[in-house]
């Protein structure tokens, strides 16, 4: 659509009046997304906020500390009452459950260590919850996360950040390039978690103090396993720990209460050399531990993969890129080789220690912010 020269762009990217801008803002309650609504409807756009109920927090409100879906529906609901725009409160359990905590279940019994959130940026925030955007005929949809998207001369671009503490690149790899022309992040740009704090405090949002999030929200209390064992009773059956090279060490109370690079807690104690666990075999029950240098890897292999470069995956055979193999890691130099548009093989230039499957593999350009995609480590190769 040809836009007229006469009128300028808006904050958001479209010629029109803020007032003729519709903006849905997805808002979990937190002082991040509360702020983002705050701030557009300052400038005038028409926001409307939708809050996911993803959970069921009456299960969350039992759990001592948890932050519950009732609460954070409620603040959600406040601040929209406070600033003034509608708010929707919308019930995804079934959706939630059916594209992330399931699969979350079958992938940490198969002995990977899955990354929920991931997958509910792909398949429930940016996916239904996109659609029902449009529905209610929104020109776009903003969410909290810290990452930027920036306009090349290609179209819209994934980069990092402005603060590296907060990036949330990771977690994002997944998004496309169609959703990416129909999302907002307006505090990708901003230089820290206090100056979000300070606009909440200067919209008078009274989330402005509100503690961040530390857990993945249905597993409040950070104890994968209990999750797991009430998702799939009967998954937690005893096994043996045996050492890399076949040595039985002793018994486990079930594979699920282990991972891939764990030291601690093992219960093998008395060995001169540290040992870590290095592969879980769920079919055997088996938790295999060795030496730290059996953690080092080069080779990353890649299925599902999403590309955000401007030439195709396969237009190249090799790709010089930066990536991060968990999102508590820092990037590292490394060539990414395609073996089909979804899948490729990763090496790194120095090992890692710690590759699992089940989690990312996101690829940065060389010396630069922008993310160019990434892909799910997985077993094979």
């Amino acid at each position: 659509m040809a836009l007229d020269n006469d009128t300028p762009l808006n904050s958001l990217g479209f010629a029109k009046a803020p007032a003729d801008t519709r903006v849905v803002v997805a808002m979990s309650g937190g002082v991040d997304s509360s702020v983002v609504a705050a701030y557009l409807a300052e400038q005038g756009y028409d926001v409307v906020g939708v809050t996911l109920q993803l959970y069921d927090h009456g299960a969350a409100l039992a759990k001592k500390g948890a932050c519950c879906a009732g609460v954070d529906i409620h603040d959600a609901r406040r601040v929209a009452e406070d600033v003034g725009f509608p708010h929707y409160v919308l019930d995804y359990e079934n959706i939630f459950r059916d594209a992330v905590i399931d699969e979350f279940a079958d992938s940490y019994l198969a002995g990977a260590t899955p990354v929920p959130c991931i997958r509910c940026n792909e398949r429930v925030k940016f996916k239904d919850l996109l659609e029902t955007a449009r529905d209610l005929e929104a020109d776009c949809m903003a969410t909290g996360h810290y990452i930027q998207r920036k306009t090349g001369p290609n179209g819209p671009e994934l980069h990092c950040a402005a603060d590296s503490n907060r990036d949330q690149s990771y977690f994002l790899f997944s998004t496309t390039a169609e959703q990416l022309e129909y999302l907002r992040f307006p505090l990708g740009h901003l230089p820290s978690k206090e100056a979000t704090r300070e606009l909440a405090t200067k919209y008078g949002l009274q989330v402005a103090d509100k503690p961040d999030s530390q857990d993945i929200c249905f597993v409040p209390d950070g104890n994968y396993a209990s999750v797991i064992e009430k998702l799939r009773p009967g998954a937690a059956e005893p096994g043996e720990i045996v050492h890399a090279d076949g040595r039985t060490l002793g018994r486990h109370d079930g594979v699920i209460h282990y991972t891939i690079g764990q030291r601690r807690g093992l219960g093998i104690g008395g060995l001169a050399d540290p040992l870590y666990v290095v592969r879980l075999d769920v079919d055997a029950r088996q938790v295999i531990v060795g030496p730290k240098e059996m953690l080092s890897t080069r080779s990353v292999p890649l299925r599902e993969i999403n590309w955000l470069g401007d030439e195709p995956l396969m237009s190249r055979p090799e790709w010089h890129v930066a990536v991060r193999v968990r999102s508590t890691r820092p990037v590292r130099a490394a060539i990414l080789r395609p073996i089909s548009e979804t899948e490729a093989e990763v090496e790194l230039l120095t090992p890692e220690e710690g590759v699992s499957p089940g989690q990312a593999c996101v690829f940065y350009e060389q010396d630069g912010t922008r993310v160019l995609g990434g892909g799910w480590i997985w077993r094979g190769a």
